[in-house]
């Protein structure tokens, strides 16, 4: 079998998506004089979307089966100094695997649309910004340097704030989108100060080139002070993690982004753009393992994340904003992961995340389908007699989310746990007992929704706002009658095919993706400083063997508490939480307002900013600069002018006692310096 990959077939898998977006943005919509209907544009999409992951596919098999592998450039854009500009490929087990999530959460996102987005006017358009999306996702993961990574990294963005605002006459939607793009902007300032400063150090953007060279940047300082300029370039590398994945405190620009419509949650916000920065840390394994103080700084931040995020979960009523709460404590389960050097277990948990949190976005957008337009969770309640096959998927991904052995989520959760157990950096107490915390508040929440959504009582015909929602009509298939019902197939066959590996993809490749050579060559891990793998290889006997551990560890008997304890708060005792609210109200208040965060960014740090501009405006711009240099020198200037204009006098005997007096002080400077 051949050991190596062809360029050129790689080649189509970003730009098969790219071609389908252009296709469908270009004739499909105004600006290209609507040539090509909803149709055409979904099926041009669509195929480009297939294309990409059968190639993707094909990829994996040579990856893992034959040991392929590809580092090539493609394309030398320019070279500034001995700095080289390029775009090109780099494919191993950590590519490939990021190659197929993307691509098959992708495909299903594009079929559930055509159910989902039916009646929106945006139809054609919305085809054409996911496949752009895939597009560029897919650029950022198989990039082999720092310039295609960063590009890739800021289309992702462009895009996703193109999706959270789609519907640009909702002002909550506008909010949304520009929240999204400037907390980002934040993230990814750290994210070029560190590319920048490898360029500097390392004099290449190259990933192989510039690792070559990480021992040397090890022994270097930052210029001018103490700093350990690998640990300096870890921090700003992560702090773009930070905005892109939604770390704390640059976190809060996700739940809002629930203001778009829901394909695009599943897309962005589950399995893609928000693991970027987790795949970029992986990808930047060799730098980042030479410096504890940045592993331990990533540590603590996905711990309070983890745990806080999965806090909020608990108070929200919008079936949105669960899912979002929850994908924010994953991503920081994902974040402690890092932070312990057990990037295979955080990539692992991100593959399995991104198909069982894609099921629960898309179980969502069904359950918001089924309930005409409703999203509230405390008026619904009894749909598992109306949407079967919903509630059966939805059952499966919140399984696999809680991390309920055998399931998908336990083989990667608990891998994450047992790796924090093992690390010994500074802040790993802390975040041992937030991951073990976040397994109760995970349960918890997600089985909250859960009961209320598919079981008890109905309430969908008390809904006060059922009258008169002010949502857009994004879905389609709402009847006059408020009995909910089931979805159409588009939108039924991608929950089935999400469900599937939800249960059985970690049983699958636990083995090869953290024990095996998967990642032989893609993540590198110093196994004497960093000996957490190494312990979990040590007591790893199989799959079966976990799941049946599994059933005796604490992880296992909070997860079945936090299920226990919604049960009862909500199925058969509802009046206590009302009750438990009412007591400790100051405490749900903190929750409510997230934590404050929105009014300290909006109030201090936005009003701060507006001050200092304000400031400089004034004070800088108009009073120094126009005021001062500006109009300042010319006014000196015309005044010098004005005062030598009366030495002008035209007559030649002024001019002779100029010159006499001229002469008389120079003869006297002269003579007093002797």
């Amino acid at each position: 079998m051949s050991q190596t990959l062809s360029a050129s077939t790689l080649l189509w898998v970003p730009l098969a998506p790219l071609v389908g977006s252009i296709l469908a943005g270009v004739l499909g919509t105004q600006f290209g004089g609507n040539v090509m209907g909803r149709r055409a544009s979904h099926s041009v999409t669509i195929l480009g979307v297939l294309i990409a992951f059968v190639l993707s596919v094909m990829t994996l098999k040579s990856v893992a089966m034959d040991g392929a592998r590809l580092n090539e450039t493609l394309y030398t854009w320019m070279v500034v100094g001995g700095l080289k500009m390029e775009i090109g490929f780099l494919v191993d087990g950590l590519t490939a695997m990021m190659m197929c999530v993307v691509t098959f959460v992708s495909l299903m996102v594009h079929l559930y649309t055509i159910g989902y987005m039916e009646e929106d006017e945006g139809y054609n358009r919305f085809f054409s910004y996911i496949s752009l999306f895939t597009f560029s996702m897919l650029m950022l993961v198989m990039s082999n340097n720092m310039l295609q990574l960063f590009f890739g990294w800021e289309a992702v963005g462009l895009v996703s704030y193109l999706l959270i605002g789609f519907w640009y006459n909702k002002p909550t939607a506008i909010f949304a989108n520009m929240k999204a793009f400037l907390v980002n902007r934040v993230g990814d300032f750290g994210f070029i100060l560190g590319i920048g400063l490898i360029a500097a150090y390392a004099g290449t953007l190259n990933y192989t080139e510039a690792f070559a060279k990480s021992s040397e940047l090890a022994s270097l300082t930052l210029p001018g002070t103490e700093w350990m300029l690998i640990t300096v370039i870890c921090i700003c590398l992560f702090i773009g993690a930070m905005g892109k994945s939604a770390q704390f405190p640059l976190h809060v620009w996700l739940p809002d982004s629930m203001e778009g419509p829901t394909p695009i949650s599943a897309l962005i916000h589950a399995a893609t753009m928000v693991t970027a920065g987790i795949f970029m840390v992986t990808r930047m394994s060799p730098l980042f393992e030479l410096s504890d103080t940045a592993l331990s700084f990533i540590m603590v931040i996905g711990a309070i994340t983890a745990l806080f995020m999965g806090f909020l979960g608990i108070i929200q009523n919008d079936i949105k904003r669960v899912v979002a709460y929850s994908t924010l404590s994953q991503l920081g389960y994902m974040t402690v992961a890092l932070g312990a050097s057990a990037y295979s277990v955080a990539v692992f948990h991100l593959m399995t995340h991104a198909f069982f949190k894609a099921l629960l976005f898309l179980g969502a957008g069904s359950v918001i389908m089924g309930c005409h337009h409703n999203q509230d969770i405390r008026w619904m309640g009894g749909l598992r007699k109306y949407m079967p096959i919903t509630w059966i998927t939805s059952l499966l991904g919140s399984l696999a989310l809680i991390g309920t052995p055998l399931f998908s989520g336990f083989f990667s959760k608990d891998s994450i746990i047992e790796a924090v157990m093992e690390s010994h950096l500074p802040g790993a107490g802390f975040a041992k007992f937030a991951v073990m915390a976040g397994v109760f508040v995970t349960a918890f929440y997600s089985f909250r929704m859960y009961f209320l959504v598919f079981h008890g009582k109905e309430r969908f015909d008390q809904n006060p706002d059922a009258h008169h929602d002010d949502h857009h009509s994004d879905h389609g298939h709402h009847g006059d009658h408020h009995v909910p019902h089931e979805s159409p197939w588009v939108v039924t066959v991608p929950l089935i095919l999400l469900a599937i590996p939800s249960v059985l993809i970690g049983y699958l490749t636990i083995q090869p993706m953290l024990f095996g050579d998967f990642f032989k060559d893609a993540i590198f891990v110093n196994a004497q400083l960093h000996p957490a793998m190494k312990e979990l290889g040590e007591a790893f006997h199989g799959p079966v063997a976990m799941a049946v551990h599994g059933l005796s560890t604490l992880p296992f008997w909070l997860a079945v508490a936090g299920v226990a304890l919604s049960y009862v708060f909500y199925m058969l005792k509802p009046e206590w939480p009302a009750a438990i609210k009412k007591t400790f109200l100051p405490v749900f208040n903190l929750l409510e307002n997230k934590y404050y965060l929105d009014w300290i960014n909006e109030n201090i740090l936005a009003r701060g900013a507006r001050g200092l501009g304000t400031v400089l405006w004034k004070g800088g711009d108009q009073a120094i600069i126009d005021g001062t240099v500006v109009n300042g020198s010319w006014k000196l200037v015309g005044w010098i002018s004005g005062s030598v204009r009366k030495v002008q006098t035209g007559f030649l005997y002024h001019y002779a006692l100029v010159m006499i007096l001229g002469i008389f002080v120079l003869m006297t400077y002269f003579v007093w310096l002797k």
